[in-house]
């Protein structure tokens, strides 16, 4: 029977679904909580040979990614997948290389480039931290007295804070789609609403959810994007402008699902099992 590894830093709904999901399926799963971890790089790894990467830890996720793979593990999703989707940036160079619809956006690498730049654009604008999720540190940047305080204080922290990640206010209603994609299907498609008092969509921040239909047209979409970062799971976040139609503005690499499966009822963990048995 094929041995399967769910690594983790934090035990999430997401984490405890997949592991009940296995179960139900008679699968011997392997939790591995990469905090643990001390791998010698120049010996074996006994653990199994596929994984489902699940870290909520950028940087855990990508090196260890790295180092399972060395080992000759199935990662899932792969080292590329975990260095672009990862950085906002590498995100939405790849997906407008690929003629895939995405917000505006421009990028400086000063603060007065940045202020410039913004200028150039118009205001609103949002900004955003090149890593990052659950809508921490994007800021909506209204003015330019607005822009300037927001620009100084991120010039006094770590440096990849001062590359700038600037983004078009998209005209939309006030909510966004997160789509499950689970090898080349979405399996199941949310609407996500702001929050009171909130324009950020991101259910951490207190948004709500309700089902979204998947449309011929936003599956192609999202599947597209999933294959530019040769993703396998991936949740694609996209906008309804309503000049432009559907643009996708994240595709993220160990997607949190647990809002999808309530509200549409699917077993989202259990697709994603079967998938990484096929691996």
């Amino acid at each position: 029977m094929k041995r399967l590894g769910i690594v983790y830093d934090n035990i999430r709904l997401e984490e405890k679904a997949l592991v009940d999901a296995a179960k139900r399926r008679g699968i011997e799963v392997e939790t591995i909580n990469c905090a643990d971890l001390k791998i010698r790089l120049d010996d074996g790894l006994n653990i199994p040979d596929v994984l489902l990467q699940r870290c909520v830890s950028y940087f855990r996720s990508l090196h260890s990614t790295s180092v399972f793979e060395s080992k000759g593990k199935r990662v899932i999703n792969q080292l590329f997948t975990s260095i672009y989707a990862g950085n906002k940036l590498f995100t939405q160079l790849l997906l407008k290389n690929a003629n895939i619809p995405t917000p505006k956006s421009v990028i400086a690498f000063s603060a007065e480039s940045a202020l410039a730049a913004i200028e150039e654009f118009g205001y609103p604008v949002v900004l955003k931290p090149l890593i990052g999720s659950w809508g921490r540190m994007v800021a909506l940047l209204r003015d330019k007295d607005a822009a300037s305080a927001v620009i100084d204080d991120r010039e006094h922290m770590f440096p990849l804070y001062h590359v700038y990640y600037i983004e078009e206010f998209v005209n939309r209603p006030p909510r966004d789609i997160r789509a499950i994609v689970v090898g080349e299907q979405v399996i199941g498609a949310i609407y996500r609403y702001a929050g009171k008092d909130q324009w950020k969509t991101n259910m951490a921040l207190g948004g709500r959810a309700e089902v979204c239909k998947v449309s011929k047209e936003l599956e192609d979409l999202c599947v597209k994007a999933a294959k530019v970062l040769k993703a396998d799971i991936a949740g694609v976040d996209l906008m309804e402008s309503n000049d432009k139609g559907l643009l996708i503005h994240e595709v993220n690499n160990t997607t949190e699902f647990k809002n999808v499966a309530r509200v549409t009822g699917i077993d989202i963990a259990g697709s994603m099992i079967d998938y990484a048995l096929k691996c």
